[in-house]
């Protein structure tokens, strides 16, 4: 269906998004600003949003997703004019498609080995993020302070309370705090000794 932009495949069923709800419109800048600065100071990582994947035999278009390059280390690939496998991570902002994002969409994510999982329950103001271990997600609480720490990328924290009140400034500090941390010093480290030459 190419003349549709927003649809995905998820297990054998076409899906087309309803209308961007305010609270979605209102949250999905300050997130893709979160994992873009955090790409900008991570040689080697990339942002996605809202990016088709071909993942099995369906093709999902998370809201926003971080991945490290194939040449990195990374192991999604393209295909075509596509980006195929799964990204490290995914982030989904629900709302309306609450049972979608916490159903079929998990599964297609955990079966092809998205590494953490971030559900966004909107009208909850409640963050489920999950960590792939022996195949199956595992809850991830938040640290001391409400803040979230990945552990697929070190440095990468989420203040749940700015992120809900869109406090870009605490947002945005505590994305530094991270990024100043030895361990996030030595993933970019690490990142740039898994490099392959060009070719």
């Amino acid at each position: 269906m190419p003349h549709l932009k927003h649809a995905e495949l998820i297990d054998g069923i076409v899906h087309t998004p309803s209308q961007v709800r305010r609270k979605h419109s209102r949250y999905h800048p300050a997130l893709i600003a979160w994992i873009t600065i955090y790409s900008e100071a991570t040689p080697g990582c990339r942002p996605d949003v809202e990016g088709t994947w071909l993942m099995q035999d369906d093709a999902p278009q998370p809201d926003a997703s971080l991945l490290i390059l194939p040449e990195y280390g990374g192991q999604s690939s393209e295909q075509d004019i596509y980006s195929a496998g799964a990204p490290e991570l995914v982030i989904e902002l629900s709302a309306s498609s609450r049972s979608y994002h916490l159903g079929a969409k998990l599964r297609l994510y955990q079966s092809s080995g998205v590494r953490e999982y971030v559900t966004m329950l909107l009208n909850q103001r409640r963050i489920i993020w999950r960590e792939l271990a022996d195949g199956r997600y595992h809850h991830i609480a938040a640290a001391a302070g409400g803040i979230h720490k990945s552990g697929v990328f070190p440095g990468l924290w989420l203040n749940l309370a700015a992120f809900w009140d869109n406090d870009l400034t605490t947002l945005f500090a505590t994305l530094r705090q991270g990024l100043d941390t030895p361990g996030h010093a030595a993933f970019v480290a690490q990142l740039a000794a898994r490099r392959k030459p060009a070719t």
